[in-house]
Parts: structure tokens; sequence; C-alpha cells
């Protein structure tokens, strides 16, 4: 094994173009990822919270480069994860919707960059979380990928490693308590934990957030038990030592929200002594430039000596060619969510510096929308409690009620992103300008969210890239067409109905879409969409009693049984349901279960049966 390794390396080498001959693999830096799930800045005294008290991480900080702006892409663990995996954006290939119901295959002669190092000569190992979201050949991407999985069983120890070790003490689930667990003290007290301004200040609120704190300082201990073992076994001024948060969270409106709180992640990295002339910033100093997760790989990629494939999305920060300069300067990402688990949205985001914008494709949808897994914790209960109880001022509201579907938010000003500028004249230059970079941002990746999952799943998987490029024209149209839904009305409503009586189903599909965020103002096009409720296309059947039901101008309840009972598909079965929750939670129409007769029952469709059958509707909610 040893001389083969050694062979395919050589080999390697000599084929690589565009850059020096690879060094051996013995003169090549190792890497080590420290991975906790499921959290954001927002937790650590890294990033000024006081009460996040993780020395080791700051002694990584103290020894390496603290990022200020870095990014997970998406706000859940297998769409950010497979990103990190592939360093491609998850819409552009068709893997952005967490707790996947079909594989996304990558472009050809695209592969995990895990699978690259290792064909140069890298030993390649993964303790042990993978939840990827395309299909992948385990035994190429690692060569060990298991609880046992270390750099210390590589076969050669002059072998140059990558490990990636996670961390699931962070984890939403570590947040699932009974109400007796209130009764069991924190290190970190409730009391001096600060609560952002959308939470109620409450003793459920305070204690999940003293206990996550809490959560943090175990994860910072496996830190330091992991450079302790790189500092014994000699290697520690031989490796970058990577840490940095899965995504956003945990407690309610981060993981699975595009707000700051879901995406923007801790990231420290280690210099090594041996491989500091790769740098060019001095040990513990900080940036604040832009980095996502599609740009880890090109990163190791680029301080290991390997180019990376040229349909990878992201650019490395590090490495011969990068600068400090270069990397202080970059001040853009683009965050995308879409469904999480049985609940659907489509938001994307543009930041650029302090400014963020929000795209709410569905903003009819409250971000409160039910998913069974978030609502598991009390936090997420008791604050919709609080609602229902009509104990929340403003801001503590808006989780529960529809969104607008432009937001511009200030995030010096407002960090905590309750403060929507969309509408505010003195911000209307910079709301163009952002909104025209993300429409260029999605039409330049060739947004597969587009078109409906079940679409998607038997068009696009086989490769959602070469799809997306073969048919970019219609992605641009549907696009303009989503569009419509921020102009005025008046100004919108003869294209909407000549798109409702379109011959093509998707320019239905999203009119309809495009009249339910106009809400009653689309009212005059109602008669021109109740015929849609017995399209041939049965998701566009959904969209209008989705759009029909939401103005109370029809009982949506018919159709959408009608849906639900005729649907080959767990993805239509699956959009059906959302839909029909929104319309009994939200507008308050009645849902009676004995009209439902399902030919299959599973996953996540599973989910939104068990919470018909057992809520009571609610039209307060």
């Amino acid at each position: 094994m040893r001389f083969s390794r050694l062979l395919l390396c050589t080999l390697a080498g000599c084929l690589l173009t565009g850059l020096a001959k690879a060094a051996e693999p013995a003169k090549r830096p190792n890497f080590v990822f420290i991975v906790s799930e499921d959290n954001s800045v927002h937790y650590l005294r890294l990033y000024g919270h006081k009460l996040g008290v993780t020395p080791n991480i700051e002694r990584l900080a103290a020894e390496g480069l603290t990022f200020n702006h870095a990014f997970s892409g998406a706000p859940v663990c297998s769409v950010a994860r497979t990103t990190l995996a592939t360093a491609m954006h998850a819409p552009r290939v068709g893997f952005q919707y967490h707790r996947k119901s079909a594989l996304a295959s990558l472009p050809p002669g695209v592969k995990p960059w895990s699978t690259v190092l290792r064909e140069q000569g890298y030993y390649a190992t993964n303790n042990s979380k993978t939840d990827y979201n395309f299909k992948v050949d385990m035994k190429q991407a690692w060569d060990m990928s298991s609880r046992k999985a270390t750099w210390r069983n590589r076969p050669d120890k002059s072998m140059p490693f990558f490990h990636m070790q996670s961390f699931a003490d962070s984890h939403e689930s570590s947040l699932h308590f009974p109400i007796k667990q209130l009764e069991k003290p924190t290190t970190t007290l409730p009391a001096e934990v600060d609560l952002p301004p959308y939470f109620p200040d409450t003793p459920i609120m305070r204690y999940t957030m003293a206990r996550y704190y809490d959560r943090m300082r175990i994860i910072d201990g496996h830190v330091g038990r992991i450079v302790n073992q790189l500092r014994e076994d000699g290697l520690l001024e031989n490796t970058f030592v990577f840490y940095f948060g899965d995504h956003g969270g945990v407690l309610p409106r981060s993981k699975g929200y595009a707000y700051e709180s879901g995406l923007h992640v801790p990231f420290v990295v280690r210099i090594p002594e041996n491989f500091k002339q790769l740098v060019d910033h001095k040990r513990g100093s900080r940036t604040d430039g832009f980095v996502s997760f599609i740009d880890f790989g090109p990163t190791v990629l680029n301080l290991a000596g390997i180019q990376p494939h040229k349909e990878l999305d992201g650019v490395a920060f590090f490495g011969n060619g990068i600068s400090a300069a270069d990397l202080d300067s970059r001040d853009e990402v683009f965050g995308h969510a879409d469904r999480f688990d049985e609940k659907f949205d489509m938001v994307r985001t543009f930041r650029k510096g302090k400014w963020k914008y929000i795209r709410n494709y569905q903003g009819y949808y409250a971000d409160g929308l039910q998913n069974n897994y978030r609502y598991r914790q009390l936090a997420f209960d008791n604050w919709r409690d609080e609602y229902r109880a009509k104990r929340l001022n403003a801001v503590q509201r808006q989780f529960f009620e529809r969104r607008p579907v432009e937001q511009l938010f200030d995030l010096e000003a407002d960090p905590h992103e309750v403060n929507n500028l969309a509408s505010n004249p003195e911000q209307a230059k910079r709301l163009v300008d952002l909104r025209g970079r993300l429409r260029v941002k999605m039409k330049s990746i060739n947004d597969l969210s587009f078109y409906p999952e079940n679409r998607m799943v038997t068009d696009a998987l086989g490769d959602g890239v070469a799809f997306g490029r073969n048919n970019a024209q219609q992605v641009s149209r549907l696009s303009d067409l989503a569009d419509l839904a921020l102009v005025p009305f008046a100004n919108a409503r003869k294209k909407l109905g000549q798109a409702l009586r379109s011959k093509g189903n998707l320019r239905r599909y999203w009119a309809l879409k495009v009249c339910a965020n106009f809400g009653d103002q689309a009212k005059a096009l109602a008669k021109v969409a109740t015929p849609l409720l017995q399209d041939k296309d049965l998701m566009v059947r959904v969209r209008a009693a989705e759009f029909l039901g939401g103005i109370k101008a029809i009982d949506p309840m018919p159709t959408l049984y009608e849906v639900v009972n005729t649907a080959e598909t767990e993805q239509e079965l699956m959009i059906a349901f959302n839909t029909i929750v929104y319309l009994r939670d939200q507008i308050g129409h009645k849902y009676d279960p004995e009209k439902v007769k399902l030919k299959f029952n599973k996953g996540e469709v599973y989910r939104r049966v068990q919470y018909l059958a057992g809520t009571e509707p609610n039209t307060n909610y």
C-alpha cells in the first residue's frame, strides 16, 4: 500500500498544471477540522459574548487567525456539510433540501475534495458525521469514516493527512429536555444571559440559553483534547487546525432560518509554525474578509499545492498567490434556505459588508410554521404559547406572522435583524443594488429551486449543473416572473394574469405563488385563478388552493384532499401537506383527517400527518 500511495502521489504531481510541482508528501501540511454542531458566533467570548467561555478555542485564535465573517451557506446540517464537502453551491447542484428525498449527482469529473486529497497522497479520515445529500462512494471519499477514525491510523507516519472531527454536544437535540430539567442548575446563570430582542423574557428562554452556553464549554474541552493529541504526536506545528460551527443555531430562529443566527459561524484557523509562510496574516490577528463553506476545500487544496476542479464555486483564502489584502477585501456572501424536514420555504440572502438583503419567495409563510423536530425544544413551544396568549410585542411577534418579500438590514445598527429597512426611502438605492446582486447570483448558478422539488427530483438530479445550464433561459424567465412580487400590484397585474393563463405549468405555478405573496391585493385575480384548482398539474392545484384559501375566497381543503389522495410521489405529498398546515394554522381553515386516504405514509409525510391528527386548529397562529 505504501508503494502504491507514493507512486500515485508522484504520478499525480507530474500531472498538475498551473502550479509549481507538488511537494513531496512529507513536506506538505496536515489539516484537522474540528467541527461543533449547530452553533453560530453568538455563543463565544471570542466574538464578544462574555458568557461563552472557551479558552481552548481562544488559544487557537492567539496562535492563528480569527474570521469575523465566516458563513455556512445554508443554516442546516446536511446542506451545509454537503456544501463543505463539494465546494459547490447547493441550489446549483440540487442538494439544497434538508432530509433529502433523493440524492444529487455531482457533475462528471467532480469529486469530493477529500477524494482529491487522497488521490494526491493524503490520508483522509472522518470522525464521523457525513449527512451528505449527494451520491458518493465513501470508500473513495475517506480512508476511514467512523467513530474510530483518526490520523493515528495512517499506515505510513510520513504521510500527510486530513482529519475531520465533529462533536454533537452542541447539537439541537441537547436542548430537547423535559420541563423538569429546569430544576437542575446550569453553570451559566440564566439571570445573566442577554436574550435577543425577538425572544420573550421567560424562565424557559433564559434556562435554554444558559444551558447552551454550558454545551459550548464541553465543545471547548474537545477542541483542547484534539490539539493536545497533535502536540503529543509532534504534529501540531505541521498542521493547520480549523475550528468552526457546521452552521448556526440552535435556539429558535437560528438553525433552519437564513438570519445571521443561522448562517454566521465561528471560524478560527491555527497557523502552524512550519507552514506560516503560506498565510499572509500574523498569528493572533483577525480578518474582516468574508469566507463561506464553498471556500474551505479550495483553500485546503491550495495549501497542499493541488489545483482544484474548474467547476468548484469556492475561492481559496490561504496559500500561494493569496495575500492578506486579498482576503480582507472580500465583503460579499450568498446564502440560501429551502425545505427543512417537512417544512418548506425558499429564502435567498445576499450580504455585502454590513448590509444584508433577504428575499422571501414564500413570504406568506410565517417563520414559525410548524416543524415537528424544531418544536420538540421547549423554547420553541414557549415562544408560540406566548404568541397565542397575546403577550408579545411587535418584534417578538414577527416570527409567527407573514413576512415581507424583501428585507434589508443594517447589521451594525441591527445585529438581530428585526428592523426591516426595505421600505425606507433613504435606502431605496441600496435595496435596488442588493436586489440586483442577488438576482445576478441566482441566475448565474441557475438556481434549481425555481423548480418544485418533485420536478427537480425527476428531471435534474442526474446532473443538476448540466440541467441548469441547459435550462438557463427558463430559470431566468421564472426568476423574472417571481420578481413581479417586488413591484406594486397594479404594475404586476397584467403580467400575472397572462402567466395564470399560460400553457407553461411552471409559469402558472409561479404566478400563483406571486399572487399568494400579494395576498388580498391580488383578489382581482381570484376569478382567473379559480379554474386552476382543477389544473392538470397537481402542484399548480396546490398553489391555486394556497392563494385562494389564503385570501379566503374558497374553502381550499377539498382541492387539497384530492391532491394528497391522488399524488404519486413523496415530494408532491410533502408540498401539499405543507400548504394544508399553512392554511389551517395561519389562516384558520378546518382540516378533516378522515378525508385523506394516503397511498403511503412515511418519512416527512408522516410528520405532517402526525401533527395534523394530533393538534387542533388554532386561528390565532
